[in-house]
């Protein structure tokens, strides 16, 4: 049996009427910040507050002098709440704002977030944090909090407690939630493509997409440059016979579908197709069609040199693994499938998004599409996409950090969720990852890492080995676009 040192935390609030008696959870020490990340249930009690004795107050993160918290939290409530931020203040500064306090000697800015719901997410700076009913009843709330204690803190006792756990395990609140994306009409050799977007290489084409789609497409600025023969092509018209293609006009014609498994790329090159005039226009099936109309000087091609992240659901003679159990939960298997339904009469498509960290510890959530070499494709319920290896030594691809040991937990291996080096906003952002396997040199050394510097660090302490992923001796690219699951 391993022993673990975990961390209590002990707020002292100076009047003992608000206490928080404790978190037990992971930190990070940064200087003079601290990472805080838990999940805990509360229970409310009589709001302590100078006008407040009929309200109830759930305070999760409690006022201590010198420290303030940001970062995002998440919640769940008996009872439909506000969120409370309080704010460190000279009293003399009040003036007529709103504020809370309890002896009337220590004053805080009052921040209410008059949300009245039972469920939601927020992010926060401040030097408190709490959920606050402005009626008398008790309610029961389940918080999550990912963020940073910063300052140096002069009323929060810290304590190393020696803890026996067997199995420690990194619990991440909503590790895996639902992802409902639109999809798109395309044409491939006469038939069906049903396929989503999700990110561009152009920002006013992103723009473009999303505002049609409803959804976000997201910039990736460093698919411009990928390689030719990491592409397929996708033909979209701005004229000729009247659609539902981007322009308004005929459906998107693909070069090809994961039945041509060597040839094959969710990554599109974006040729824009216009008729010449006097030419009788009709409807393309494929993409020798179209090709055969330029040669033969009906149409003209604008080669953008913009590249989409459109991976395929449904082509002719296939589709995307459905998985067989609808669930999603925290602690779901990674494998047997990415998608829980295919709605053709919506036109919308159902992933699992698994939960992860950016560079700098940021919260992030994935799907996966397509991967090579096949076998790992394949675990996962993926799209095999050989292909994609032309990347792996290209800047198109980003560093995916997965852990092969240490701390259980929601990766796809079983242990901690992994780290990004780059996330959404990035001008490296790319959905195309190239993964990195991270090994604990002693798994009795094992914490939870957050960030690329926590990885460089502990890397450098000789405490863990990063070696690039090999399965079965091949490159290793996983196609993961990065979104916002509750959009």
């Amino acid at each position: 049996m391993r022993k673990l040192i975990a961390i209590l935390i002990i707020v002292i609030f100076a009047t003992s009427i608000v206490s928080i008696s404790s978190i037990s959870d992971q930190f990070v020490d940064a200087g003079s910040r601290k990472k805080i990340h838990f999940t805990q249930t509360f229970s409310s009690t009589q709001d302590p507050g100078q006008g407040h004795e009929n309200h109830q107050l759930s305070l999760i993160l409690s006022p201590n002098e010198g420290t303030i918290y940001d970062g995002s939290m998440t919640f769940t409530s008996s009872e439909p709440v506000q969120i409370v931020v309080l704010h460190e203040i000279n009293p003399n500064d009040a003036k007529g704002q709103p504020t809370w306090s309890i002896d009337g000697d220590t004053v805080y800015g009052l921040s209410l977030i008059d949300l009245q719901e039972k469920s939601g997410s927020f992010e926060f700076t401040g030097a408190a944090l709490g959920l606050h009913s402005s009626n008398s009843k008790p309610f029961t709330s389940t918080v999550s909090v990912d963020g940073w204690i910063r300052g140096q803190p002069t009323e929060v006792i810290m304590q190393k407690i020696q803890l026996e756990k067997e199995d420690p395990k990194s619990l991440l609140s909503r590790a895996n939630v639902p992802a409902t994306i639109p999809m798109h009409k395309g044409i491939y050799g006469g038939e069906k493509v049903l396929y989503i977007i999700t990110d561009g290489s152009d920002e006013e084409y992103a723009k473009n997409l999303s505002e049609k789609q409803k959804w976000n497409v997201e910039l990736a600025p460093a698919l411009a440059d990928v390689p030719e023969d990491t592409l397929q092509k996708i033909f979209i018209f701005k004229n000729g016979v009247k659609g539902d293609g981007f322009y308004g006009f005929q459906d998107e014609v693909f070069s090809s579908t994961p039945q041509q498994e060597s040839e094959y790329s969710a990554l599109s090159s974006v040729i824009e197709v216009t008729w010449k005039t006097g030419q009788k226009e009709i409807v393309f099936k494929s993409a020798d069609a179209v090709i055969a109309a330029k040669e033969g000087g009906r149409i003209e091609f604008k080669e953008t040199g913009i590249v989409l992240n459109t991976p395929q659901i449904i082509w002719p003679d296939g589709q995307m693994q459905v998985r067989s159990d609808k669930e999603i939960t925290d602690d779901m298997e990674y494998g047997g499938g990415q998608i829980t339904e295919i709605n053709e009469d919506e036109m919308t498509v159902t992933f699992v998004a698994h939960r992860g960290w950016g560079p700098d510890g940021r919260t992030i959530y994935y799907i996966v599409t397509d991967a090579t070499p096949s076998g790992p494709a394949k675990m996962m319920g993926v799209v095999s996409s050989p292909t994609s290896a032309n990347l792996i030594a290209h800047s198109g691809a980003v560093d995916l950090f997965q852990f092969k040991n240490g701390i259980k937990g929601s990766g796809p291996l079983g242990f901690q969720a992994g780290i990004a080096s780059a996330a959404l906003g990035d001008e490296n952002y790319s959905p195309m990852w190239r993964i990195y396997l991270i090994e604990w040199n002693d798994s009795g050394d094992a914490k939870i890492l957050e960030t690329k510097s926590d990885i460089d660090s502990f890397r450098g302490d000789d405490l863990i080995t990063v070696s690039i992923a090999r399965p079965t001796n091949s490159d290793h690219i996983v196609n993961c676009p990065f979104i916002d699951p509750f959009q």
